[in-house]
């Protein structure tokens, strides 16, 4: 899909992949809605820095923990662009919570932003996207390598994002032929803020292509699903072959 001018909205756009993502789609012409929850400082500066290169961009403030905060968001973000074509589900709480001290609390809290949020956004995506003689939508999903593989510190937040990819199936299916919607599982392309050298010596050393991964990584997939117009219902894992070890 050819991006120039058309409208994307990138949740959890302050930091991290979002951010890399959000400024990737605006360098391809999109005019970008830069979601955020808690980091206003990180959205302006991503808006600041698009703006600087000649883009689009607006910053728009839900807590995707709320209900109906994931349809309203989109709404706001139809209502200010006057169009909607891409969506990037890419917000989301990664919490070390070992089987034994999970609570309700933390329990609901992740699957309402990890898998809530990214469905109700999706369902009020549709139906504000264009029809298919005006190149349709596309949805991608940002899941995690834990949807496929079983990290005992992390057994909720897996669950949620084996739930994304499933998600991305069942919507491929409902929404086509006029919307598209893959997912993608990141591996090690952006370390937790506390992890230590040795731990990410320790991913390098366990990871087939032998090195880690960045940002970057994920929006090239970003931008391959967006463009690849006969693919739908696939989740592309990045994670320098993890997935495949013995």
């Amino acid at each position: 899909m050819e991006l120039h001018g058309r409208v994307a909205l990138v949740t959890g756009a302050g930091r991290r992949v979002g951010r890399a993502i959000a400024l990737g789609l605006a360098r391809r012409g999109a005019r970008v809605a830069v979601h955020y929850q808690q980091d206003a400082a990180g959205a302006s500066e991503v808006v600041a820095g698009i703006r600087a290169s000649g883009g689009e961009a607006e910053s728009f403030v839900a807590d995707l923990s709320e209900a109906d905060a994931a349809t309203r968001l989109v709404q706001q973000v139809a209502d200010h662009f006057k169009s909607f074509d891409v969506l990037i589900n890419s917000a989301a709480v990664m919490e070390r919570t070992p089987v034994g001290e999970v609570t309700p609390a933390v329990w609901d809290r992740m699957f309402a932003i990890n898998l809530r949020a990214p469905f109700f956004a999706a369902q009020a995506a549709a139906a504000v996207m264009p029809g298919a003689e005006k190149g349709g939508g596309v949805i991608v999903n940002i899941a995690d390598l834990a949807a496929l593989e079983t990290w005992p510190a992390y057994v909720p937040h897996g669950i949620t994002k084996a739930g994304v990819i499933q998600m991305t199936r069942a919507l491929a299916h409902a929404l086509a032929p006029r919307i598209r919607v893959n997912a993608i599982a990141p591996g090690a392309v952006l370390l937790p803020e506390h992890w230590s050298a040795a731990d990410a010596a320790h991913l390098v050393s366990s990871t087939p292509l032998h090195r880690l991964g960045s940002p970057d990584d994920v929006v090239s997939a970003v931008l391959y699903l967006i463009d690849a117009d006969y693919v739908t219902g696939v989740t592309i894992v990045v994670d320098g072959g993890r997935h495949v070890r013995t």
